[in-house]
């Protein structure tokens, strides 16, 4: 069977492509202003695709079309060709859980934020425990060669996404997937260009609940109102929760927070920034975990992804050790450039709460050195100023902050970010300039490019740039 994929160069739509060639099929699509890591993954399996989307580049020969999300609306024109021509088309999410899901007992991470992460850890977790598991992860997880793969367990972890699936099915992705065991992060208002605001995500969240079995596990964190008041609409599935030690003496592990006494699993920091912690089950010591992360929202998706792995039988002992070799992901905090002078980070930080936790964890992790985060509102919910009010404040714990303003905003962005640290530009040349003279006023500095985009070549360009210098 023939699968051609109309936008085969997202994160989800090309890891489907790889699972679908595993699987047999014969895979070719179209996409438009592709980069890596996707593309190159694509490249490297023999994937055929083309370029632009136009009839001409629907393969002839497809027994079916696959309809990705971004940029494919009504009016693109291979989408009207499809339509046109009478073509048999399904949603990606729509194949995936209909063919590629089927039997399978699927782990599933949702939430505003860590999805990509976390299910890189299960799947690691996992894949330590030689359980040789499926997965589907949004971005290259450092520890395998591939976003997706089948596996030959059971068990299946997929980052489940709570963006709406095609032009023609406005249900949440996360909707097709039917999981067993279902990790909820956390919930913020986001996707400020399908959803009009936070109560319409709860109500996906809550028809996500509804397809969980009552034999499955919900794991989330103990403390997130906005998921507690998708509970409280109903849920028919045990729920385990986890916390960490945010009023606590970090040394020692000693905590007055109430929601973090209530907690099944626990962590507990042996190192401020959350490099290095232990974790405990009821109060009983299951482990230590001590990595290259940062940050205690890292430490709170190895939680999560611990009792994902122990639902799966593993236990959690094992999993802290797989967790010591976990390496990352790339583009979250992905080392691009490292020098006695400069390190430069790529992350893919796209909301004010990611922004300031990584930066948070980055500065526990270096003290006084010097961070220059530059940053690239490039989500749909920030450039409409949704988060306008917190924007500014995000980026505090960053010694100097580059906002690049995205075109033909409606709202008066240099003033929502202005700060006596702060430089405003369209231009990413400005960026490159003040970067380096950044990094040639004191050593060591740390440089973090913050964009769930491409960002226009930027990380390439500044590398080059700051190579020249050393």
């Amino acid at each position: 069977m023939h699968l051609h994929i109309l936008g085969i160069c997202g994160t989800l739509m090309g890891s489907i492509a790889l699972l679908a060639r595993e699987l047999g099929y014969q895979v070719s699509g179209c996409d438009e202003n592709v980069y890596p890591p996707m593309s190159t993954q694509l490249e490297n399996a023999g994937i055929r695709l083309s370029s632009p989307y136009s009839a001409e580049n629907i393969a002839k020969d497809a027994d079916l079309i696959l309809i990705g999300n971004a940029g494919l609306p009504r009016g693109n024109p291979a989408v009207e060709a499809v339509l046109d021509q009478g073509l048999p088309y399904t949603s990606g999410a729509e194949w995936l859980g209909r063919y590629a899901l089927q039997d399978r007992w699927v782990i599933a991470v949702a939430g505003t934020h860590g999805k990509t992460t976390t299910s890189s850890m299960i799947a690691w977790i996992m894949d330590y425990a030689s359980l040789n598991p499926g997965f589907l992860i949004g971005g290259v997880p450092s520890n395998f060669s591939e976003s997706a793969r089948m596996g030959s367990a059971p068990f299946f972890v997929i980052e489940a996404d709570e963006y709406d699936t095609s032009y023609f099915d406005r249900r949440s992705k996360f909707l097709h997937y039917r999981p067993r065991t279902a990790v909820l992060n956390n919930l913020e208002y986001d996707h400020a260009d399908i959803f009009p605001d936070l109560a319409a995500i709860q109500n996906q969240f809550h028809l996500l609940l509804r397809t969980i079995p009552g034999t499955g596990l919900i794991i989330h964190p103990n403390d997130d109102e906005s998921l507690q008041t998708v509970f409280d609409q109903g849920c028919w599935t045990p729920r385990l929760s986890f916390a960490n030690d945010l009023v606590n003496d970090f040394a020692n592990g000693i905590t007055n927070d109430e929601h973090y006494q209530q907690a099944t699993f626990c962590a507990h920091l042996l190192e401020e920034d959350a490099s290095h912690f232990k974790v405990t089950i009821d109060g009983r010591d299951c482990g230590v975990v001590q990595w290259c992360l940062t940050g205690r929202h890292n430490m709170n998706n190895a939680l999560a992804a611990i009792a994902a792995a122990r639902h799966a039988g593993v236990k959690p002992q094992l999993a802290t050790e797989a967790l010591c070799e976990f390496i990352g992901v790339k583009r979250r905090m992905e080392v691009i450039l490292d020098t006695t002078a400069v390190r430069v980070y790529d992350d893919f930080a796209h909301h004010p709460s990611a922004i300031a936790s990584t930066l948070d964890g980055l500065r526990k992790q270096v003290g006084d050195e010097q961070i220059l985060a530059i940053i690239e509102p490039a989500s749909h919910t920030m450039k409409k100023g949704t988060h306008e009010t917190i924007l500014a404040q995000s980026a505090e714990h960053a010694n100097q902050i580059i906002w690049f303003e995205p075109p033909s905003l409606s709202w008066d962005f240099a003033s929502a970010v202005s700060s006596p640290t702060a430089r405003v530009t369209r231009d990413k040349e400005d960026i490159i300039t003040w970067a380096i003279q950044f990094a040639s006023q004191s050593q060591p500095v740390h440089i973090v490019i913050m964009s769930n985009g491409s960002f226009g070549g930027l990380h390439t360009s500044l590398v080059k740039r700051l190579q020249g210098i050393q």
